[in-house]
């Protein structure tokens, strides 16, 4: 190979680096908010993707765009006592049956999420949706309807496993309880309040027990 192909190989290698650079800053630039509106949710999809950020911010990007569809709104403070309660017993039944009580926080967090706002016809699209507003909880939720599952493959978890879950998805249901001052979107996705059981916020007083 002459000096003269060998400089336009160089030439050409330089100028690919330099167009995959320019495309990566640039969609960095069309979505420079989410790794910080996501929180952990970003990295969880980004390794999802096999590490393919661009394909990550993609679906993220989507999520938001979904969600801008929404009308979210607060629970009432009727709303919110009576799924105090409901949490409440949830924890009690605990005690007999932890595989139960995690069944039945998963199908409290859907309720509340439901009377929020969230859509609620798909439980994988539910969770992407709240995402947007709780990446750093949002987790807790798929943790739920892993654990309250049975799985002969992987055997029963161990129960402090199972209160370990609870006890986080206990700040999401804090979270989608307490979150009256969310941002509204203008856009409503013919979602309304539905008429079932919601939700009520924790008190403070009982810490990070479950």
């Amino acid at each position: 190979m002459s000096g003269g192909q060998i400089a336009a190989v160089i030439v050409i290698a330089l100028v690919v680096v330099a167009l995959g650079a320019f495309a990566v800053l640039r969609h960095r630039q069309q979505h420079p908010s989410l790794s910080r509106r996501f929180g952990p949710e970003y990295e969880r999809t980004v390794a999802r993707h096999g590490g393919d950020t661009a394909a990550a911010e993609r679906e993220l990007a989507e999520r938001v765009e979904r969600h801008r569809e929404l009308t979210l709104t607060p629970l009432s403070a009727a709303e919110r006592d009576r799924a105090e309660e409901q949490w409440a017993q949830v924890k009690a039944r605990f005690v007999d049956d932890p595989r139960q009580a995690l069944a039945d926080a998963e199908a409290l967090l859907a309720r509340v999420a439901r009377d929020r706002g969230y859509p609620d016809s798909d439980v994988d699209a539910q969770i992407d949706t709240i995402s947007v507003d709780h990446g750093e909880h949002v987790e807790s939720y798929r943790a739920l309807r892993a654990l309250s599952r049975p799985n002969a493959a992987a055997g029963s978890p161990a129960t402090e496993e199972q209160r370990a879950a609870l006890l986080r998805a206990r700040e999401l249901f804090t979270a989608l309880v307490g979150a009256g001052d969310e941002p509204k979107h203008a856009h409503a996705h013919g979602t309304a309040k539905a008429g079932g059981p919601s939700a009520r916020r924790l008190s403070t007083r009982h810490g990070h027990h479950a």
